[in-house]
């Protein structure tokens, strides 16, 4: 049999955009190992193109004119997919990062992570700003072959948001990966200025609203000023946005906003974190909850759906909408350490997400929908 060719929409990498580029890390070298007959080629604009060949499986190719923001990457997936697979001679255009073109020609795979955009609408400027991103993944995601989604939360939401059939998604749970402690995480964070002698509680993410980091900042400032934990939240460009709230709610001796940390500093901030909170209205997979879990950090989690199915038993939950009781459930979880039993437990159920798995997931899904294509 000839080998089957498969472009891989990767136009929107920068290395800058958080869990959907960890997905694509994690999964493409695996893929190649396990569909060994398939061609794989990249499609990157110019800010990708070197961070995608340091690990893409194949040839990647550069479309000049698509830069690191939004609206090129946009007008890319739309005027530049479909036809870069046909000079290719793609059998299948798998478009891992939400969308991709939005009307049908190849057969085609998206990976839609969630429908954040439809379940937590914003202020009236935001929407604006997301509505063309909106309408791409719905186009996107209707016109596709098959979705992939990480999460059975986020199929439910994808189904109801974006109007995709239940028999045309498939949920492949991501991984986690591996701990890979450094070996002195107080001096790898010494730039952070940490008051000394205090709990640690940290949280990860991006400042989009879905992300409710202003609900957190808003529970530590319900907390007695002397019984507050050192919140870090990492993420986010500099100056962050947040400092406005932080100075709002008194919090300047409480809270450190590091920016975008290091993979070693991530680390360092796990080995060091006496609780990992995710106060996140909705997620996709929430990957951070995984991490923290596999690194025997307790966790809190705003208690939605996407977090139960991704913490399980192994995590606490509160009401993150509500400042006083997450702030209470911060409290209640800094003075209950958890015991050994439990977070042996817990770093058990977290090594149940793998990217092996996540790959195997996939590979099953393109399989399919090439081995249609060919039909």
């Amino acid at each position: 049999m000839s080998s089957r060719r498969v472009l891989v929409d990767l136009l929107g990498f920068t290395g800058a955009r958080g869990g959907t580029e960890t997905y694509v890390r994690e999964i493409l070298p695996r893929l190649a190992e396990r569909l060994p007959d398939v061609r794989f080629a990249a499609l990157t604009g110019r800010a990708g193109t070197d961070r995608v060949s340091a690990f893409f499986p194949g040839s990647v190719r550069t479309l000049p004119w698509v830069g690191a923001d939004p609206a090129t990457w946009a007008l890319g997936a739309v005027a530049g997919t479909e036809l870069a697979g046909r000079r290719a001679r793609a059998d299948l255009i798998w478009a891992p990062a939400n969308f991709g073109p939005v009307l049908r020609g190849l057969p085609r795979v998206v990976t839609v992570h969630d429908a954040i955009y439809d379940e937590v609408r914003g202020s009236l400027a935001q929407r604006a700003q997301r509505a063309v991103t909106s309408t791409l993944m719905r186009r996107s995601a209707r016109s596709a072959d098959r979705v992939i989604t990480v999460s059975h939360a986020a199929a439910a939401s994808i189904g109801r948001h974006l109007g995709v059939d239940a028999h045309r998604i498939s949920v492949v749970h991501n991984g986690s990966s591996a701990p890979r402690p450094v070996d002195d995480p107080r001096a790898e964070l010494a730039s952070f200025a940490f008051p000394a002698g205090r709990p640690i509680v940290m949280s990860v993410g991006n400042r989009m609203p879905h992300k409710n980091f202003r609900g957190l900042l808003e529970a530590v400032a319900t907390l007695p000023a002397e019984n507050r934990p050192v919140t870090v939240v990492a993420g986010s460009s500099l100056p962050d946005p947040l400092e406005d709230d932080v100075v709002r709610l008194g919090l300047q001796q409480d809270v450190v906003l590091p920016g975008w940390v290091s993979d070693a500093q991530l680390e360092a901030l796990f080995q060091v974190a006496d609780l990992y909170v995710c106060p996140s209205l909705v997620e996709g997979f929430g990957l951070p909850v995984v991490d923290a879990l596999r690194r025997s950090v307790p966790v809190l989690a705003n208690d939605v759906p996407v977090l139960r199915e991704v913490g399980g038993d192994a995590a606490r939950y509160a009401d993150a909408t509500d400042a006083a009781t997450f702030g209470a459930a911060i409290s209640a979880a800094l003075s209950a350490p958890t015991d050994a039993a439990r977070r042996a437990a817990a770093k058990d159920w977290a090594a149940r997400f793998t990217w092996d798995d996540a790959a195997d997931g996939t590979a099953r899904v393109l399989d399919a929908v090439l081995a249609g294509s060919r039909r």
